[in-house]
């Protein structure tokens, strides 16, 4: 078997993938090409995996973005293979976009947009017409009003301080903060008990969380009629957080008074209320290449060391290398005695036991392997045997 420190490893791009984060991967180890056979891992961007054949060769996904639901992460998980994103690349590109909806809703700066671009007549006439007319546009400032923050990730975060700074109030809601966000934190953002009391105490709501069976259209009708009366709704995460037949009729009904979102359907963007744009929130240079060379980063790691960071589907395993091991990178189902039957297979090959790192998520679990001496094909195959293991190879 080729050794992982001198081997070539065959990348598929998917995507057009910034240069920055291919320059991560060296030419002298890398082949990447957007059509490669056998390919050892995949980078996409927003290319839909799931009708495709995804080759048995394949060992990662690395995806140059955040959200990975064109990506069948579920199919891969049982293969044993990590899906890996970049959160927070793009963390500063979506919160500047936020703040720009803030105050295209607040100043209903689209509508008066597109009234002052149908104007015509002489400037005597125009300038009357817009004295007339603005009255409708009258708007509302920020401070003083409180901003409801759901999701305290790495753009939640940002936009709850970004807020602070505007003079707004803000309450945030995340039952799984993490500890390295939490201290990111302005210690003035306050928190709300639920999503009903944010959505209650809010005069805007933002959402910032995943689309998954538990988000899916968290913004509903019931919690709508929870907001006061001109109440405005930002949605750059997923278009289906949102429900929009809810939407519509909350809009319809003058209880709410605005909603921008990033996602236009047939239904939204014509709507008087409505202001929807073309999925901007990481269209920006910086954002797409810091997505690019994080998940480059990571999948490289994943390649030559066995590391496991930044996976939505395995858990974090970072084990630095013992000198003059052999590393053996294990992927199996999260059920007892899985290490103690890889580990009987390396006693009977007569192989010690350097360094090991076991680590679960959920259903899964993730095992790293410093083995003193050569392990050899035939202990790997033995190892794959065992019942739950998905995935196993020499690094």
């Amino acid at each position: 078997m080729a050794n992982e420190s001198t081997r070539r490893f065959r990348i598929l791009t998917l995507n057009n993938i910034s240069v920055r984060g291919l320059e991560r991967l060296p030419r002298d180890r890398y082949e990447i090409a957007s059509d490669i056979g056998r390919p050892d891992a995949i980078l996409v961007r927003s290319a839909d995996m799931h009708s495709m054949t995804i080759p048995d060769s394949v060992l990662a996904v690395g995806r140059a973005g955040a959200g990975t639901n064109n990506i069948p992460v579920a199919s891969l998980s049982k293969r044993g293979v990590p899906v890996f994103n970049a959160p927070g690349a793009n963390a500063n590109a979506v919160k500047e976009l936020v703040l720009a909806a803030l105050f295209l809703a607040a100043r209903n700066v689209c509508q008066a947009w597109d009234f002052a671009r149908s104007l015509s007549g002489t400037d005597a006439e125009i300038d009357a017409a817009v004295e007339k007319g603005k009255k409708r546009f009258v708007g509302f400032e920020l401070p003083g009003r409180t901003l409801g923050v759901i999701g305290l990730g790495a753009i939640g975060v940002q936009v709850a301080n970004a807020a602070l700074g505007l003079g707004m109030k803000v309450i945030g809601y995340d039952p799984q903060i993490t500890v390295q966000r939490a201290w990111q934190l302005s210690a003035s953002v306050g928190q709300a008990l639920s999503l009903d009391d944010l959505f209650a105490r809010a005069d805007i709501v933002t959402v910032h969380v995943p689309l998954n069976d538990e988000t899916r259209h968290l913004v509903n009708a019931a919690r709508l009629k929870l907001m006061k009366k001109g109440g405005v709704v930002l949605n750059f995460a997923r278009a289906s957080i949102v429900d929009d037949e809810a939407m519509l009729a909350a809009l319809d009904e003058g209880h709410i008074l605005a909603y921008v979102c990033d996602f236009p359907k047939n239904r939204l963007k014509d709507h008087p209320k409505v202001v929807t744009l073309p999925h901007l929130g990481a269209s920006t240079v910086e954002a797409e290449e810091n997505c690019a060379v994080m998940v480059a980063e990571t999948v490289r790691d994943f390649l030559e060391n066995g590391n496991v960071r930044n996976s939505v589907n395995f858990p974090e395993a970072v084990l630095p290398r013992v000198p003059g091991t052999t590393r053996l990178a294990i992927a199996n189902s999260n059920v007892p005695n899985m290490v103690g039957q890889i580990s009987t297979c390396l006693a009977a090959a007569n192989l010690n036991i350097a360094d090991l790192l076991n680590k679960s998520r959920g259903e899964y679990a993730y095992t790293i392997i410093d083995a003193d001496g050569e392990i050899g094909e035939d202990v790997v195959a033995r190892i794959r045997g065992i019942e739950g293991v998905l995935s196993a190879r020499i690094v």
